[in-house]
């Protein structure tokens, strides 16, 4: 498998795993997969549902970004995809010092392997 194509696969990962962080954020945050990706109760759930929701809109513009990235192709293609790999890079960091650490490995490290990738191709 040539260096471009597995690019271009985990450039691919990182945006479903966004759609996917939207779909929990956004329709199951206090359903049982939120709940349990989440680890709140269902209380908790309720009182920040519409933060969940916010922040799951903001996981689907960094999707949409990587998905045009891709789509694109090119010079510009690759232009999308390092900015917005950069930006998942930064809310994976920010989000594991502010509330897990396990963010850094579930959301910063795929998008840095893609990024280094990237760079390397």
């Amino acid at each position: 498998m040539s260096i471009n194509i597995l690019t271009q696969l985990l450039v691919a990962l990182v945006a479903l795993l966004h759609v996917y962080f939207l779909a929990l954020e956004m329709f199951l945050w206090d359903k049982g997969p939120g709940l349990r990706a989440f680890g709140h109760s269902i209380e908790q759930a309720t009182r920040a549902k519409k933060l969940a929701m916010n922040q799951g809109l903001y996981n689907g513009f960094l999707a949409a970004g990587l998905l045009v990235g891709l789509y694109e192709g090119g010079q510009d293609g690759v232009h999308f995809q390092i900015f917005f790999l950069s930006c998942v890079i930064v809310a994976g960091v920010f989000g594991a010092i502010t509330v897990s650490r396990k963010i850094i490995f579930i959301q910063a490290l795929p998008a840095l392997v893609a990024l280094v990738l990237l760079h390397l191709h």
